[in-house]
């Protein structure tokens, strides 16, 4: 490029006065503090830009119409995008890998805990417990259980790190492994998978089935990889005593989407809706490897490519 390139912030991405000069050093950069109301919009935001930082928002509507620029995301998955037919376009989109590991990883805690001890039943009790001289019931520790992570990338590996802090005895399916073999006798598994065609309903009716009865199934990522139903029906039939969901595939927050709404109408399911990441350090990692995106892409070695 002869000219300094043109960068476009779609969307409010919470850069640091120091993120700000790291990304103003590598171009002209327009930022919009709101979030484009649909895909029109966020075309006309990018139109004539080299490079755009973008957020879902727009994009995930628009892609298909983008034409010879680069793309780059301050998050992992985007797997709400066709990238053969952006690839088909000339676009080139990077992702940020390990941006959300902590604040997910930290949620996977939250809810193995809250599973297996039951906190949020004891949470502002104001029953008492010890009516007619019962006392609290004694619910299951993390130590010594046997925990299964599906997938050993950023985060299935940080969680298995902070889980053996736990006593809890962990192993991992990895691509190419025999996934029934690999949960046989868990207590707790955690879906940590990527979504792509080799992982899409991956865990099915004889996944679930196939389930040490009473255990524990805590999920982190996009809907499609598991059998929601079938994963409904193994806690209804008492295979599953509990699961655990950030109902991946949601807009973030949306408190209306289907899936969301289907998760928290069953009594034995904890569901948030897709905010297990949103912590500002995940903001701060991801705005970096973001911006190392988009140094490496003007230095000719465009990194973290999503193919």
């Amino acid at each position: 490029m002869a000219n300094r390139p043109k960068i476009v912030v779609t969307n409010n991405q919470y850069f640091t006065p120091e993120q700000r000069k790291r990304l103003e050093v590598l171009g002209d950069v327009k930022y919009y503090s709101e979030l484009p109301k649909d895909a029109a919009e966020y075309l006309e935001r990018v139109k004539g830009a080299d490079i755009i930082c973008s957020g879902t928002a727009g994009l995930q509507d628009a892609y298909a119409e983008l034409r010879n620029v680069y793309v780059t995301v301050g998050f992992v998955s985007v797997a709400f995008v066709d990238t053969k037919v952006m690839k088909k376009n000339g676009v080139i989109i990077s992702n940020a890998p390990g941006a959300n590991r902590h604040a997910v990883t930290e949620w996977i805690l939250w809810a193995m805990l809250n599973l297996l001890r039951k906190f949020n039943t004891a949470l502002n009790r104001v029953e008492n417990y010890r009516n007619d001289g019962n006392l609290p019931p004694l619910n299951e520790s993390l130590a010594d259980k046997k925990l299964v992570i599906l997938g050993a990338g950023n985060i299935g590996l940080h969680v298995g790190k902070l889980a053996e802090a736990f006593e809890m005895q962990v192993s991992y399916f990895k691509r190419g492994g025999d996934l029934h073999d690999a949960v046989k006798g868990a207590d707790v598994i955690v879906d940590t998978l990527s979504s792509n065609p080799s992982t899409e309903k991956l865990l099915d009716e004889s996944f679930f089935k196939n389930l040490k009865k009473g255990s524990y199934f805590v999920s982190v990522t996009r809907a499609e990889i598991a059998d929601q139903d079938a994963m409904l029906q193994a806690l209804d039939s008492g295979i599953l005593a509990g699961v655990a969901t950030d109902c991946g595939g949601a807009l973030v927050g949306n408190t209306d989407d289907p899936l969301y709404q289907k998760m928290i109408a069953h009594p034995k399911v904890l569901a948030t809706p897709h905010i297990s990441w949103s912590a500002t350090k995940s903001l701060q990692v991801g705005n970096d490897i973001m911006i190392d995106n988009v140094a490496a892409y003007l230095r000719g070695k465009p990194q973290n490519i999503v193919e």
